[in-house]
């Protein structure tokens, strides 16, 4: 029956069962959601239910039917997207001229921010045995399913670098929100509120708004990727809710309306961000104890140089101590942008920080690659030839299977 239906509509196996993995994995993700909601996890409690959610549906999938399955990436940009777009109307146009003046303060912190990775990079790399080339791709604070498509395409450990990556993000995720403040103990019933809340107050206008919101930020994300802009998912949706932010106040049209996303929406939106990230998870290479008790020394070197980062920004501007800390986290920079959505706290400062970060770590990947080369090179030979220049890398269009 099912093949006939897909005969049909000409779906083919590979995707039914990446849509069946994905609905059940999302269904997983609301109920480890209440259930962290329970607990006392406010703010982060969707992100860390699609973690949860994503690792159980695909370690069982891989381990009953099929172990070449990867992890899909898609569902990371979608949920880009959504919170990008989330962001991006949040920001407000008065808010934004004070972000330009600080523009040096975050290219610093940005800056510092790599110099702190290359440094634990090489310590990493001793204390692991393992190249320098493989240590930065692991410990650079950047995005996972880059970074483990640069460690494939160089023939490098991508299970080793995706462990790393993968401790960091858990851990900041879980840690970051907590730190902040961000829990709130409330009750199942009042989630189910919130997510219900303007849900079914739906009008022709309000529809007819948002399919042209969610049309127009997919063509302007796929543009950017097309262009090869570093995470084009994430830094599209943003632009294109600030500029329908703006558009919508400025048009007499749309200027009284309060046009937002529902609850569920957001929702949503964390809840694909965390299903990759516990896909990841799930792949479940073997390591020893040893490998996993070291990944644990940069994660934790990392963790470190964010506070003394959100340190010296509490130095070098007139921010709190908690702006600081969401700025400079080294975490996913969608999670902590959301984070200070969630405090409505410095939205905009923490965006243009993390951006900056994001920008500078996606174009400076390919220097930083033939460094680690060049470096590894010289200290494996103990000669002074350079190294062979390496091929331009393009930072955000890595080239993974995707499923």
């Amino acid at each position: 029956m099912i093949e006939v239906i897909a005969a049909k509509f000409n779906i083919t196996t590979k995707n039914i069962v990446t849509y069946s993995l994905v609905l059940v994995e999302t269904i997983l993700a609301f109920a480890a959601g209440f259930g962290f909601i329970a607990l006392g996890i406010g703010g982060g409690a969707w992100i860390l239910g699609g973690i949860a959610a994503g690792a159980l549906a695909f370690y069982i999938y891989r381990a009953r039917f099929s172990d070449r399955i990867e992890p899909n990436r898609n569902l990371r940009k979608l949920g880009q997207m959504i919170v990008g777009l989330t962001v991006g109307f949040s920001i407000q146009p008065h808010n934004l001229e004070a972000i330009t003046a600080q523009l040096p303060i975050f290219v610093f912190l940005a800056l510092f921010l790599l110099a702190s990775g290359g440094l634990i990079a090489y310590i990493y790399s001793r204390l692991q045995k393992t190249d320098l080339l493989t240590a930065t791709l692991a410990t650079v604070p950047g995005n996972i399913g880059i970074m483990a498509s640069l460690a494939a395409d160089y023939g490098k450990s991508t299970a080793l670098v995706s462990l790393v990556q993968l401790i960091r993000f858990t851990t900041l995720i879980s840690a970051i929100p907590l730190i902040a403040n961000v829990s709130h103990p409330y009750d199942i019933h009042t989630a189910i509120a919130t997510l219900t809340q303007d849900l079914f107050k739906l009008n022709l206008t309000y529809l007819f708004l948002l399919v042209l919101v969610l049309s127009l930020t997919a063509l302007v994300v796929s543009a950017a990727g097309k262009l090869k802009i570093p995470v084009a998912a994430f830094l599209g949706s943003i632009v294109v809710g600030i500029a329908l932010n703006f558009s919508f106040a400025a048009l007499p049209l749309t200027a009284q309306m309060d046009f937002s996303f529902s609850p569920l929406f957001k929702v949503i939106g964390q809840i694909l961000l965390g299903i990759t990230i516990g896909e990841y998870w799930g792949l479940n290479p073997k390591f020893s104890r040893a490998t996993i008790a070291y990944a644990l020394v940069p994660v934790t070197l990392t963790f470190f140089a964010g506070l003394l980062s959100a340190g010296i920004a509490m130095l070098l501007t007139p921010w709190d101590w908690l702006t600081c800390l969401l700025v400079t986290a080294p975490g996913g920079s969608p999670e902590m942008i959301w984070i200070a959505l969630v405090l409505h706290h410095d939205v905009e400062i923490v965006t243009a920080g993390h951006l900056v970060r994001l920008i500078a770590i996606n174009f400076s990947l390919p220097a930083l690659v033939s460094l680690a080369c060049y470096l590894e090179e010289r200290l494996s030979n103990g000669v002074n030839n350079p190294a062979p220049v390496l091929e331009s890398i393009p930072a955000a269009n890595p080239t993974s299977k995707q499923r």
